[in-house]
């Protein structure tokens, strides 16, 4: 019995695939995305095969599903970027800004460089840096902390060197 299901769900990947994948190809333009789509697809259904009893049908809803989801994704990310960089144009410049806090911020690692970036140079929300960085929103807020308090030392031994 298991035997026939597992040949059953070979031989319907094995006809099924490339058109699910092509259709796919045609609604997001990119290769790896449809791919990605199509195979997220078919997990889907395995992990339902006993369960589905129109297999090509819910293989094209989901696939339709994931290619809905893809295109907010892809919008989300635009709008950021495009609220990015249109307030870029009319703040002033991080050039502008204190030389040592500019380069204790350059000397961040990325992880904690980019979401300080973002969030007190281009005054992206928490919110909106996860969505165009694809890291969770909680992940972020430790990563702003971690970097406040590397910046909070480093110009707490500058004053005192100073002094």
């Amino acid at each position: 019995m298991k035997r026939s299901r597992e040949k059953a769900a070979s031989e319907l990947f094995a006809a099924l695939y490339p058109r699910l994948a092509g259709w796919c190809r045609r609604l997001v333009d990119d290769d790896e995305t449809a791919h990605e789509i199509a195979s997220e697809a078919f997990t889907r259904l395995w992990a339902r095969w006993t369960s589905v009893a129109e297999p090509r049908g819910f293989l094209y809803v989901t696939a339709a599903n994931l290619v809905r989801d893809h295109w907010r994704k892809i919008e989300r990310e635009r709008r950021a970027v495009h609220r990015f960089t249109t307030e870029a144009a009319v703040r002033p410049h991080a050039e502008q800004a204190d030389p040592s806090v500019r380069l204790l911020v350059r000397s961040l690692p990325e992880r904690l460089r980019v979401p300080i970036l973002l969030h007190y140079y281009a005054d992206l929300s928490i919110r909106e840096i996860s969505v165009v960085t694809g890291r969770k929103e909680g992940t972020l807020k430790a990563d702003l902390h971690a970097a406040r308090e590397l910046l909070r030392a480093h110009l707490r031994r500058s004053l005192d060197h100073t002094l």
